[in-house]
């Protein structure tokens, strides 16, 4: 029997390939605009790291995690998010001692989950994701948040709903957390046993419960916006007047808490309106994590970011119909008959590419009507003959695939004569 992919992962082959890299590149290109640097952590972590660093009360450490022992019996766990990773790195080389202050970094690549594979959702996926660590400056939630909204915008989507919540410093956390036992407490054994055991290790938890979801106490629960404490208030009123200078529109949505237990303050996730999209609709989440960087053994420094999957930013693209504008096409296809033919065709394919041009040639001993219907499949601008005669004229026929015009280049000036042509 063929050895088949593994459930809920997938190949991403050539002609999808070129979405990824277009949309990775844009995502580059913001960074550097807005002075984001990337960071490379590891795939795979001490599993320890992501039990402080994302909470032991998550969906994703009790059940979501790819957990392995090394030959030396030590725990270690692919990364199933990057915040924690970016973290570890940021404290264990002492960036906070860095003179360029805030850190603002960015990160691309796989996370794993172990979660129930379905539209938009794997258990290997790609995360782009930007954290900056060592301001608690409203203004600088308010361009994370621009910077992921800018991301969108850049690749053509349209139907978009910034959702935004503040969970608070500590003193509003704790008030709201007593608030939620007490009203969750006389009726918590009609939920799962999951929020039976959150009551009262993290009661926040219960509101992101994907079970119970839909009973009627989550309608009413207490908000955390009823608990805030001035400072927090005044925060959060802060980052909304910098949403609204900038022009991006929110939602605030009281009952948005995010699925990892290291946000405080400002919590945010973008969805997707478009119509057809699916049931699951955010595309990014994201906040800021003021005392993460004490936890993973390092100085109070405040931090924030966010993290969107490349899958689903391809799935909204779909819904919404947008074709990304890369580049398709083949500067130059060669097509060579005979022998002699084959060996030139070789060099001056090599003296395109050496001059930046994207060239091919046939491989397969085609006959010439079989070399232009490849070199139409590939979408070729230009197609350059060769064959015995061009050879014995010194000559190369070059055939402009839109016009139909050909023209006949002298082949030791053919480079030179193809830059001028695609000028």
């Amino acid at each position: 029997m063929a050895i088949q992919i593994p459930r809920g992962t997938q190949d991403i082959l050539p002609g999808e390939v070129e979405k990824w890299q277009f949309i990775e590149n844009t995502a580059k290109e913001i960074c550097r605009i807005y002075q984001y640097k990337e960071i490379r952590t590891p795939i795979f972590e001490h599993t320890e790291l992501f039990q402080k660093g994302v909470g032991d009360t998550t969906d994703i450490v009790q059940k979501e995690m790819y957990n392995f022992e090394d030959r030396g019996g030590r725990s270690l766990t692919l990364r199933p998010e990057g915040t924690a990773s970016v973290v570890r790195s940021f404290t264990e080389n002492k960036m906070f001692g860095h003179p360029n202050q805030p850190v603002k970094l960015f990160y691309n690549g796989p996370m794993f989950r172990y979660e129930r594979p379905q539209a938009g959702r794997f258990r290997q996926f790609v995360q782009f994701g930007a954290e900056v660590l060592g301001s608690e400056d409203p203004a600088i939630d308010a361009e994370v948040i621009s910077l992921a909204m800018e991301l969108y915008r850049r690749v053509g989507l349209k139907h978009l709903k910034l959702v935004i919540n503040s969970l608070g410093d500590k003193e509003s956390r704790i008030s709201h957390r007593n608030a939620l036992i007490d009203y969750f407490k006389p009726r918590i054994n009609e939920f799962c046993s999951d929020c039976q055991n959150r009551l009262e290790k993290n009661p926040l938890r219960i509101l992101d419960c994907k079970k119970d979801k839909d009973h009627e106490l989550m309608k009413s629960a207490p908000s955390i916006l009823d608990y805030l404490s001035c400072e927090s208030k005044k925060y959060f009123d802060e980052v909304l007047v910098y949403l609204d200078e900038l022009e991006i529109d929110y939602e605030v949505d009281p009952t948005l808490v995010r699925g990892l237990d290291y946000y405080n303050h400002t919590a945010f996730e973008i969805m997707s309106n478009a119509e057809g999209f699916g049931a699951i609709t955010t595309l990014c989440g994201g906040g800021r994590y003021n005392g993460l960087v004490q936890d993973m053994g390092g100085p109070e420094t405040p931090g924030i970011g966010f993290a969107l999957s490349i899958e689903r930013l391809i799935a909204a693209l779909k819904a919404e119909n947008i074709v990304l504008p890369f580049e398709k096409q083949v500067d130059c296809y060669i097509v060579a008959l005979g022998d002699q033919a084959k060996h030139k065709a070789m060099v001056l394919l090599q003296q395109l590419r050496k001059s930046n041009f994207s060239a091919e040639k046939d491989y397969l001993d085609r006959k010439m009507k079989a070399q232009f219907k490849a070199a139409d499949r590939i979408n070729a601008r230009f197609v350059a003959i060769l064959g015995e005669d061009e050879l014995q004229k010194e000559i190369v026929l070059l055939k402009d695939m839109e016009s139909g015009k050909q023209t006949e280049i002298v082949i030791n000036d053919f480079v030179e004569q193809f830059k001028t042509l695609c000028k």
